[in-house]
């Protein structure tokens, strides 16, 4: 998956294999032109949560779309820490030194997507990161199906049941909370109104099915999964199976109001392989803050993850609410759990508040602001350590596709041992994004 031949070979057999079975000819169309079910990869998918029940564009012949992301930061970060000297034995290097950082650009990334229409409320995705901040070399993020009808089947077959039913199988980023739906995907930052994503960043793929029901604005979700971010079958890797539920609703009440609530849950068996705080392989848009020069390569910089990955339970409840240009959304998330070699559960809490304000004759314009806290004991302690996070954006849709961002972002690590190189660190700046998304 990681190598440039294998994917383009997977591509090619992917809509080749899809086209012959269908015994019709994949007409890639126009780039934008949307298929059924689909959350649109422009601005139309803001505020888009699950891919929507409603048809939309009706089926006539399998057909493919193949879309793409592009992302490019200007960083203007610094940062410091209060950390105790921790000399190397053999150097003598202080390992809590920060590594020193410039004004420049980050590394820009790329995504490609597939999408293809093989039947009547069937659609099959595939993102491939072409360029990432913790990849050199494309490889491909996730691919699954999405079963809205039976028709396939036979016409009519169990109908009235999916007329309120969704199927989604496959090797899939899985529907825990709703932040997901808000963060940037390596290049995919057109749906996200600040440059970075939340600091204990929930977000994770695996092998599993998703079932949801959804009718009158409620929203019911159950699924299970492998709980591994690595697949592989090698014995000791872990064999528990992930469960995860939501239940929501979401409801636009008048032309101007629209109001959404969700709870989900996710949990997990003795697994080693459970990477949900450590699940994004395309890495943090806060390029080396607070680290070592030599960790400087650790593509998550900026987030927390808690090491709970053993017999993790982990719960979020979102409310987002939009009247007129006005959106507020919140977030509380518990996580409780262990690394696989600890014998005592530990519990992280996360609270996540925004407010955007969109205006404009199409709301091309927004102002927003977001804090973010967490809170928890770190690994062999009982103590908590707190990080907490404001950032101020500004954003303009040039087009639906073209997306400009400046960002201010202030970061503190509070309460962390004096030997730990995160005691007293600190990191503030200016950031600024383009995103080109179709």
């Amino acid at each position: 998956m990681k190598n440039h031949r294998i994917y383009l070979t997977a591509a090619c057999l992917f809509l080749g294999c899809a086209a012959s079975v269908s015994a019709q000819t994949i007409d890639l169309g126009a780039v934008n032109s949307d298929l059924s079910h689909f959350r649109a990869r422009d601005k139309r998918g803001v505020n888009v949560f699950e891919d929507p029940k409603e048809e939309g564009v009706a089926f006539d012949g399998v057909k493919g779309r193949v879309g793409g992301q592009f992302a490019l930061q200007w960083q203007g970060l610094n940062h410091h820490n209060t950390a105790d000297e921790k000399l190397d034995p053999d150097t003598g290097e202080n390992l809590n030194e920060l590594v020193e950082i410039d004004n420049n650009f980050n590394l820009a990334t790329a995504n490609m997507d597939i999408d293809v229409q093989l039947a009547k409320g069937v659609r099959s995705h595939l993102r491939t990161y072409l360029s990432s901040r913790h990849h050199n070399e494309p490889y491909v993020k996730d691919g699954y199906l999405l079963v809205d009808s039976l028709d396939l089947v036979d016409e009519g077959f169990l109908s009235g049941l999916m007329e309120y039913v969704t199927i989604k199988l496959g090797h899939m980023e899985v529907n825990y909370g709703d932040l997901h739906f808000r963060r940037s995907d390596n290049a995919q930052g057109i749906y996200n109104p600040f440059i970075g994503n939340t600091i204990m960043d929930s977000f994770s793929t695996e092998v599993g099915t998703e079932i949801y029901a959804r009718a009158n604005g409620f929203l019911a979700m159950v699924g299970a999964s492998n709980g591994k971010l690595n697949q592989n079958v090698a014995d000791g890797d872990g064999d528990g199976v992930s469960v995860l539920g939501k239940l929501g609703w979401d409801d636009q009440v008048t032309d101007d109001l629209r109001l959404r609530f969700t709870g989900s849950v996710y949990n997990t068996g003795e697994s080693a392989g459970t990477r949900l705080y450590a699940g994004d392989r395309a890495g943090s848009r806060y390029y080396f803050v607070t680290e070592h020069l030599a960790t400087a390569s650790q593509f998550r910089s900026g987030r927390f993850d808690p090491a709970l990955k053993n017999k993790l339970t982990a719960i979020m409840f979102n409310a987002f609410a939009k009247f007129q240009g006005l959106e507020v959304m919140g977030t509380y998330e518990n996580a409780d759990g262990r690394d696989n070699t600890e014998s005592e559960d530990r519990s992280f809490d996360q609270y996540v508040a925004e407010v955007v304000y969109r205006f404009g004759s199409t709301e091309n314009f927004y102002a927003g602001a977001r804090y973010n806290l967490v809170q928890g004991p770190l690994k062999g302690s009982t103590d908590d350590v707190t990080v907490d996070r404001w950032q101020f954006g500004l954003g303009w849709f040039l087009t639906n596709n073209m997306l400009g961002k400046l960002e201010y972002v202030d970061q503190q690590f509070s309460d962390f041992p004096s030997s730990n190189i995160l005691n007293g660190a600190e990191f503030k700046g200016f950031m600024v994004e383009s995103v080109i998304a179709f």
